[in-house]
């Protein structure tokens, strides 16, 4: 072969199923398989998606001196990069992947999470920190500042207190045709007793001590009447407060009884001994000197919501419940 003529892969003289390289002065030792005529007319040619014959894959290192389809040879493998991978003086940069709309980007800490500890967020800012939990007697911003483990806001004491009044005078008025005999029998042993201090006073007597026990005439009237009127009253909020969680006189004011822990109608047993508590404080106040220490208790019955954090009165501690807005 002529020493000028162009380098490149041609027939080998000395295999016709082989080309073999000419280097443009010699013939080299390396060689290949002959290429097909519809092969030789583009070097590129190939399947759709798949490189010609002779052309390296995807991904995978260029052979010393392999050349693409008829063109120059190539450089020593120590000085050009593989194929797919950078050069020296391009160091590989990491690919990141971009998140999809509305996920955080990698290394970047999720919405309600707090970054970790010398974790910047996204345009170094700090990652957002998690909501507040509610905190159990406190309601959420913006509420009654007390409320239910659940955030249902207390009733104010005068609320009850209004409620209270309207009830005792509802459950009285259910109570009169059972106490009705006795209460008129009080009330004329009451006008005798005053005639009877009247007369004394008048005729320059003494009055009666006011230390002195009661009659016992007088028990006969206001036994009858404490019993009847404490089972009407623990019978009208034990029907009221197991149907409707509230009795006319709260439903009036808007507000109900419920679990402290729970929201829904209290439990039979609760509403026993809220009904209860009361019931026997008048009952028990009828015995002397037990009577006294009794109306206290009432007394601080009452007024215990105004002063406890979770505005329990001594029989809503008894029974677990919370007088709460409806």
């Amino acid at each position: 072969m002529p020493v000028d003529f162009p380098a490149g892969w041609y027939d080998d003289p000395q295999h016709p199923t082989q080309q073999r390289y000419w280097n443009g002065t010699a013939w080299t030792d390396e060689r290949r398989p002959r290429e097909q005529p519809a092969q030789q007319a583009s070097p590129y040619q190939g399947q759709y998606g798949q490189p010609a014959q002779g052309q390296p894959q995807y991904g995978q290192p260029v052979q010393h001196g392999q050349v693409f389809g008829g063109g120059q040879p190539q450089k020593p493998a120590q000085d050009r990069p593989v194929y797919g991978q950078p050069g020296p003086q391009q160091p590989q940069q990491p690919q990141t992947q971009q998140p999809q709309y509305g996920q955080p980007q990698y290394g970047q800490p999720q919405y309600g999470q707090p970054s970790q500890h010398g974790q910047p967020a996204q345009f170094g800012q700090q990652g957002y920190p998690a909501y507040p939990q509610q905190q159990g007697g406190y309601g959420y911003p913006g509420q009654n500042r007390f409320a239910t483990p659940d955030g249902q806001p207390l009733s104010g004491w005068w609320r009850r207190v209004a409620a209270r009044i309207i009830d005792n005078i509802l459950a009285g008025i259910i109570a009169l045709p059972f106490t009705g005999y006795f209460v008129w029998q009080y009330i004329q042993w009451l006008g005798d007793y005053f005639q009877t201090v009247f007369d004394a006073a008048a005729a320059g007597a003494p009055p009666p001590s006011s230390t002195s026990a009661l009659p016992p005439e007088v028990y006969k009237w206001m036994i009858p009447i404490t019993l009847i009127s404490a089972a009407v009253a623990f019978a009208y909020e034990f029907f009221f407060l197991t149907k409707k969680g509230a009795t006319p006189g709260k439903m009036a004011l808007s507000i109900a009884v419920r679990m402290r822990e729970r929201p829904g109608l209290p439990s039979n047993v609760a509403i026993a001994k809220r009904a209860g508590f009361a019931a026997a404080i008048g009952v028990l106040g009828l015995v002397p000197l037990v009577g006294t220490l009794l109306s206290l208790v009432a007394l601080l019955n009452y007024l215990w919501p105004l002063w406890d954090d979770k505005k329990q009165a001594l029989h809503d501690k008894l029974a677990e419940t919370n007088v709460v807005r409806s």
